[in-house]
């Protein structure tokens, strides 16, 4: 007989499954979408005093990829506010909290090798400032210049060359062209187990009329560089169980698991 924390299990996964069925849903789903992007509704959002500038959805979903793959290294591009990179600090200085409960250690984040490491082509001066005096500072990192460039890329290899355990996450530029060499770039840096969680991948399935002033939309944007990624990668497969029971997410086959 099953328990009864196997029983939530198997209801989880067959909720997540009707969901993922029910047409009306998707549909309904899709025009608050398009209606809650004209009113820059993922401005809304703060962590720990920060603009994060994502749906909660994905906040709650990165949370339990962090601590599933618990890593050392969260390699992000696009720094904006910064809300993010605190997010990712304060999530491995939970991790570091745990490994102390559980080895019986006294906590020392100045010993923590877990950091984060952010890059961005242009770190705005008033965002700098307000990043580097919050009290998650002291687990980031940042390269200011473009994350498709030799130089950046070279940095971010050799930092990640001394970590064991990677997540990746791409937001900055959301062409095809950008997001496909920062996939080439960076991707092969997320340890087996782990993700490179491409964001904004919902561009592809929202009216072209919504960027009227951006060099992306449907038909160029970060999903259409992950399909193009995945035709000669296998070792990355998509993830769909998180879309599927988020519902609504930024990065619907954006959440790209490393198999082998």
């Amino acid at each position: 007989m099953k328990n009864l924390s196997e029983q939530f299990q198997e209801e989880v996964v067959e909720n997540i499954a009707a969901l993922s069925s029910d047409d009306l849903l998707q549909d309904m789903t899709s025009q608050w979408v398009n209606r809650s992007a004209a009113s820059k509704y993922t401005y809304n959002f703060r962590w720990l005093g920060r603009p994060i500038i994502q749906y909660p959805q994905d906040i709650v979903a990165m949370q339990e990829l962090i601590w599933s793959v618990k890593p050392d290294l969260i390699i992000e591009t696009g720094i904006a506010h910064g809300g993010s990179l605190v997010f990712s600090a304060s999530m491995l200085a939970l991790l570091d909290l745990s490994d102390a409960i559980e080895s019986g250690q006294t906590l020392d984040p100045r010993n923590s090798r877990r950091e984060v490491l952010g890059v961005d082509i242009d770190i705005r001066a008033h965002n700098r400032a307000a990043i580097e005096a919050h009290p998650m500072y002291s687990r980031i990192r940042m390269i200011e210049g473009s994350s498709t460039s030799s130089a950046v890329i070279e940095q971010v290899r050799a930092i990640a060359a001394t970590h064991e355990r990677i997540l990746v996450c791409l937001d900055s530029n959301h062409t095809h062209e950008h997001v496909l060499a920062e996939l080439n770039a960076y991707a092969a840096l997320a340890s087996k187990g782990s993700y490179c969680v491409v964001f904004d991948t919902i561009i592809e399935d929202m009216p072209k009329s919504m960027f009227p002033d951006r060099p992306w939309g449907p038909g160029d944007n970060p999903k259409t560089a992950v399909h193009e990624y995945l035709k000669t990668h296998p070792e990355f497969e998509v993830d769909r169980s998180i879309h599927q029971k988020l519902v609504l997410t930024v990065a619907p086959d954006g959440y790209l698991k490393r198999i082998s």
